[in-house]
């Protein structure tokens, strides 16, 4: 048999198998129609400026309320095609949350662009290394995400601290970190689909759309401090 046709449940009082590959299929699919709604969200913040002369305090407020709330959403209707809609609503959301760091790189440097590309590639890198680096990972995970949990929680209450302190060298520090620890989370959660461990591909998209995120917008920053050309 398959090793991801592993899961057997209980089906209308029968017997079924969970088929991974279906639900990873089915999660790469909403991840990459997820990316569209994304882009247009990031264009859309870009051309208005809405979040661009935000206090940092408010645009905290602003995108936590906003993405725990779309997030509770997605997760209360993600058995039905509400949570798919949520999903791309989450996402649009998150979208125009990024354009403010998109619109301060292509105002302020001139190789703004060609900076935006190179996060998008090296993103696109990190997840196509990660997810084939999953299909071949024998051992339980469940340990170093416990453990990367723990980094992830660190590193946001680091940058909520850093958003007022304005610290550079904690920025690049808390980036590094970042990345790191995402681009692993990529893995494992591929992974976790893979040995259906998450049968729910709304889900499954979720987490890995939050990881790619996280690493964009911190290569992107990365890659602006060290060959940023200032205008």
């Amino acid at each position: 048999m398959d090793r991801n046709l592993q899961r057997v449940e209980v089906v209308n009082g029968g017997y079924g198998v969970v088929d991974s590959n279906k639900v990873l299929r089915n999660t790469y699919w909403l991840l990459a129609l997820s990316m569209l709604p994304t882009v247009l969200g990031a264009w859309i913040g870009v051309q208005t400026g809405v979040f661009a002369h935000m206090t940092p305090g408010m645009s905290l407020l602003v995108f936590f309320g906003g993405a725990f709330g779309l997030m509770f959403g997605v997760q209360k209707f993600k058995d039905s095609s509400i949570g798919v809609f949520m999903l791309l609503g989450f996402t649009f959301f998150m979208g125009l949350m990024l354009s403010r760091l998109l619109g301060a790189v292509l105002g302020g440097y001139s190789n703004g662009s060609s900076l935006i590309m190179t996060a998008f590639g090296g993103t696109a890198g990190v997840f196509f290394g990660m997810a084939t680096l999953a299909t071949v990972v024998k051992r339980d995970l469940s340990g170093l995400a416990r453990f990367l949990m723990i980094g992830a929680l660190i590193a946001i209450v680091a940058s909520v601290v850093n958003i007022f302190v304005q610290s550079t060298a904690a920025m690049l520090a808390i980036s590094v970190a970042v990345m790191a620890i995402f681009s692993l989370f990529v893995m494992i959660d591929v992974k976790r689909v893979i040995d259906g461990g998450e049968r729910n591909y709304v889900m499954a998209t979720l987490a890995i759309y939050l990881d790619l995120y996280n690493v964009f917008q911190s290569l992107l920053v990365l890659l602006t401090s060290l060959t940023g050309d200032r205008r």
